[in-house]
């Protein structure tokens, strides 16, 4: 304890003395080290006042440099604001006339279709004859809306020139226009004369004078079709008044259309020719119809019927059991009820039965006679739409034939073909509704006639009962009511 006690004191004594010498050479490194920060700060302190001597040197026309530059600023913002605001007027002006240039092209837009619109109405109100001679005017004014946009000028100067044109169309149109034109006849030649548009009917007055008539428009052609008059009297009318301007001139007030409709009509035979080759077996087919008619009605008009006043005495001697004045008085019937009253007074000494067999084959002969020819009454009536209908199947096959060479423009060369398809079912109704009721009331009245015949034989029959008792208890029930059921279901059929 006591060395390591004396090592720290020992240890303790140099540390102190080194410290003691440490603290002395700090003193002198200290002074040193001032000395130099001394001279250093004096040193940075002249500088200093020497720069602070430039600055404040430099510092007035720096000032004053400044202040003219903040000067030159306010003068270029107030230059900048005069300028901005004059651009932004300018805008808006600009603005203002690009609505208004928006505006006008919407204004010549409107009004250059709206000329288009009177050049298309002013071009269909005009007359085939005035076609020609304003060809131009309407030429360069229907171009004129694709030219708008390159020369707005020359194109509202031709619209405008085509309503000038009208105008004085229509101040010359107040006594008559007439102008030199060409038109075409019937036979289609076309010649140069003279028209005269006197409202909305055009007269025309070939050069050489052999062309005289109307000039209308037709289907097919350019120019204008003449058509002529069938009197002498009014071409002289036409001739003088276009060649001369003065007379009288005819006036159709339906502008044609009366002729138009004559035109149309036809007699029986060239509509029947135009049917085309069905009208034939149809023909032959309504004439035989129309014969058996005829004479089916008139052999059921004279087939004799016995009135009552004349059956009361052969009933009566039926009932008195006179075998022989019964069969004299059925000999003096005619027609098939005396031919079936005497096929029972024949066998008016047989059973019951034997007399209804005789009478109902005499009925049923009857019926049969009745009834004859009249199934082809009906058989007409079912064949003619038929042969109607061929003829529309062969009238349209020849319509597209012709569609297929001349195509659908000509209405005219597809007429032959649309006649014969509508025609033929035209007459195939005519023939078929009269067979019709032709067959139907012949039918009535042969019905009528067998529903008397059986009248008589059920009276006839009735009076033999009453005379024969023992043959009608012989026969059972069943049978006797069986007879009268069965001519009636046989006259019914």
């Amino acid at each position: 304890m006591k060395r390591v006690a004396s090592l720290v004191l020992a240890g303790g004594v140099a540390v102190g003395a080194w410290a003691q010498e440490a603290a002395e050479r700090g003193a002198v490194v200290g002074e040193a080290a001032a000395a130099a920060m001394r001279s250093r700060v004096e040193e940075t302190v002249g500088r200093l006042n020497e720069l602070r001597k430039r600055v404040a040197d430099e510092k007035i026309p720096l000032t004053q440099s400044l202040a003219e530059a903040e000067r030159a600023l306010s003068e270029l913002r107030k230059s900048y604001d005069a300028e901005k605001r004059q651009a932004d007027n300018a805008a808006l002006e600009m603005s203002s006339l690009r609505s208004e240039i928006k505006q006008r092209e919407s204004e010549r837009n409107y009004l250059s279709s709206l000329f288009a619109e009177y050049a298309r109405n002013f071009e269909t109100r005009l007359h085939i004859t005035e076609l020609e001679q304003y060809r131009d005017a309407l030429g360069a004014a229907k171009s004129a809306q694709e030219r708008l946009l390159d020369e707005p000028e020359g194109a509202f100067n031709d619209q405008l020139c085509l309503i000038l044109v009208s105008l004085a169309r229509l101040e010359e149109m107040a006594g008559g226009l007439t102008f030199k034109g060409r038109a075409a006849g019937e036979d289609g030649l076309v010649k140069q004369g003279q028209f005269l548009l006197f409202g909305p009917v055009a007269y025309f007055a070939s050069d050489d004078g052999a062309l005289v008539g109307v000039a209308n428009q037709r289907v097919g052609s350019l120019i204008p079709v003449v058509e002529t008059y069938t009197q002498g009297e009014h071409t002289e009318w036409v001739r003088e008044v276009v060649t001369k301007h003065d007379g009288q001139i005819p006036f159709d007030a339906s502008l044609g259309n009366a002729r138009k409709i004559e035109e149309t009509q036809e007699t029986l035979e060239e509509h029947f020719y135009k049917g085309g080759p069905v009208m034939y077996p149809m023909l032959g087919l309504m004439s035989c119809a129309a014969l058996v008619a005829l004479l089916k009605w008139l052999g059921l008009l004279i087939v004799p019927m016995p009135r009552a006043r004349r059956l009361a005495p052969l009933l009566e001697a039926v009932r008195v059991k006179d075998i022989a004045k019964s069969r004299a008085l059925a000999q003096k019937l005619w027609g098939p009820a005396g031919r079936m009253l005497r096929a029972g007074c024949e066998v008016l000494d047989q059973p019951k039965e034997v007399i209804e067999e005789a009478m109902f084959e005499r009925m049923l002969e009857a019926k049969f006679r009745l009834n004859r020819l009249l199934p082809f009454i009906a058989v007409t009536a079912a064949c003619a739409p038929l042969l109607g209908l061929l003829g529309t199947v062969t009238g349209i096959i020849s319509t597209f034939k012709l569609m297929t060479v001349f195509g659908s423009g000509d209405v005219k060369m597809l007429s032959s073909g649309i006649s014969e398809a509508l025609i033929t079912t035209e007459f195939g109704l005519y023939i078929a509704i009269p067979s019709v009721l032709c067959h139907a009331f012949l039918s009535r009245k042969a019905k009528g006639i067998a529903d008397r015949l059986e009248q008589i034989a059920i009276r006839f029959m009735g009076e033999v009962g009453r005379v024969l008792p023992e043959a009608a208890s012989a026969v059972p029930p069943v049978a006797v009511e069986e007879a009268p059921v069965v001519g009636a279901e046989g006259c019914a059929s």
